[in-house]
């Protein structure tokens, strides 16, 4: 024995004193680790019989020949009467879903076997082919000929195009060396043997999945029928099943113990059958929990109405399994898409008009005019004349039109007149008032007038100094005016304009 297997042998006594035989399924588990304990010692021995003990055991054959007996046999529901653990048929169930976890760890043994064998022969194998089975297959047909990658219909049922064709070219450049005859059978056989093991665990699996629909068919239909032969076994039974609750079922088959010294952070803590049953990893990471307990709630109901053996058709099992698919997809819909709503309209409620005279004076002040009314009027079917040329189509409307009068001043309506307060009325009173006389500033007249002015004959004179602003209006008026005539016209020029 190597320092590495004592090591390994030494930490597995200690962790099996902690754990100290508490629970009793853990009765039955010290034999398989018994076996994987020797086949770690006598993994260097020449045959695969010397490791693998399960397949030469007596224990393997009664199971199996006593499912090939219940398989031949057609029960029926109606033999079983009172509780289901009474039947002799249940404890075979309950034997041979055991034995198919030890057919896992003995399919493990051999695989390590046919691996540190075959690596003398073709190394690379194992990183291009990971899977136990496919590893195990993909020996047994290329044997000491690695030739018969190429166009071989047997490899292809096993691997991909795409790792035959990687292996076929890691084949010709391996440095492998030949296997004897001897070597070349013992491999041969250890392959036979693990295709056997699996080829009986494939036949006590349909076998269960069978049963577990005729002991229990409402929990078979909702967890399936291995899950169901799993947490019936651990449970000690459908009786007790169904008297557990469902936060201790949820927990059945969970990992409690790691090796000392080893990593734990692979191992899931409170995941049991349940948990990894078919129904529940089919959703993502995040909602597996959540559904373990659903699973865990409708399986105890499950295991009730079978302990009873009522909803023998599975009835009661198709309901529960529609109502838990319903909820999954319930967890999994999209949010709803967030709609933009209007806004609602304003409950503006009635308001509160003034009425009365006031009101009546306020309208009579900011209403329109009679121009502006006759402005705004437009003829249906006219053209209208721009009054502006700058600004196309605005036109004056009705206004100065046949029918609208003349355009006359605005009289000074009363009622539209600006109001000032009697107080402004009085400071303006105060201001137009005179004093001793006209001012130049009341009668706007220039800051630089004077009367005083300076004449070359006389010297200093009072003068008017309006005088010459009247003399310059009253020239303006006559010579410039609009309405003016000709002043002197001539003869010519006269019969000209007469004619």
């Amino acid at each position: 024995m190597s320092l590495a297997d004592e090591l390994l042998a030494d930490l597995e006594e200690a962790a099996e004193e902690e754990e100290g035989g508490s629970y009793g399924e853990e009765e039955e588990e010290p034999a398989i680790e018994d076996v994987q304990e020797e086949a770690q010692l006598d993994l260097s021995g020449d045959s695969v019989k010397s490791i693998a003990k399960l397949w030469d055991s007596k224990m393997f054959a009664e199971i199996m020949m006593k499912i090939e007996e219940y398989i031949n046999k057609q029960a029926k529901a109606a033999e079983v009467m009172g509780p289901v653990e009474a039947a002799p048929e249940y404890r075979v169930i309950v034997d041979a879903n055991n034995l198919t976890v030890e057919i896992e760890n003995e399919l493990n043994i051999i695989h390590k076997f046919i691996r540190d064998k075959y690596s003398k022969r073709f190394p690379e194998l194992e990183s291009l082919v990971p899977n136990a089975l496919d590893y195990i297959r993909t020996v047994k047909e290329l044997g000491n000929s690695l030739d018969k990658c190429k166009n071989n219909e047997n490899l292809q049922q096993i691997l991909t195009n795409a790792t035959i064709m990687v292996v076929s070219v890691t084949a010709s450049t391996t440095q492998g060396q030949q296997l004897s005859e001897e070597e070349l059978e013992r491999l041969e056989e250890a392959c036979d043997m693990a295709l056997e093991l699996n080829a009986s665990k494939h036949r006590i699996y349909e076998y269960v999945e069978s049963r577990m629909s005729f002991i229990a068919p409402n929990l078979s239909i909702i967890i399936g029928a291995s899950t169901a032969a799993k947490i019936m076994g651990v449970a000690g039974g459908l009786t007790n099943l169904s008297k557990m609750p469902a936060c201790n079922i949820m927990l059945l088959g969970a990992q409690r113990k790691t090796l000392s010294g080893f990593s734990s952070t692979s191992v899931l803590p409170h995941t049991g059958y349940i948990y990894h049953s078919d129904i529940v990893q089919s959703l993502p990471p995040d909602l597996r929990r959540k559904a373990a307990r659903l699973v865990a709630a409708k399986c105890t109901l499950a295991a009730r109405v079978d302990s009873f053996h009522e909803s023998t058709e599975g009835k009661v099992g198709y309901e529960l399994k529609d109502e838990i698919e319903r909820k999954f997809d319930k967890w999994q819909e999209p949010p709803p898409v967030k709609q933009v709503k209007p806004l609602p309209a304003p409950l503006d409620g009635q308001r509160k008009k003034r009425g009365g005279r006031r009101y009546r004076k306020m309208k009579e002040r900011l209403g329109l005019t009679e121009i502006r009314k006759q402005a705004n009027r437009m003829s249906f079917g006219e053209i209208e004349e721009d009054a502006y040329q700058e600004d196309l189509g605005f036109s004056l409307g009705h206004l100065g039109k046949s029918g609208s009068g003349r355009v006359r001043q605005t009289q000074v309506n009363e009622a539209t007149k600006a109001r000032i307060s009697k107080t402004l009325q009085r400071t303006l009173q105060k201001q137009s008032v005179v004093y001793g006389g006209k001012s130049t500033i009341r009668d706007r007249t220039s800051g630089t007038a004077s009367s005083v002015a300076f004449t070359p004959l006389q010297g200093l004179e009072i003068v008017n100094p309006q005088a010459a602003e009247k003399k310059v209006a009253e020239a303006n008026q006559k010579y410039f005016s609009s309405m003016a005539e000709f002043l002197k016209v001539k003869g010519e020029k006269s019969g000209i304009m007469s004619t």
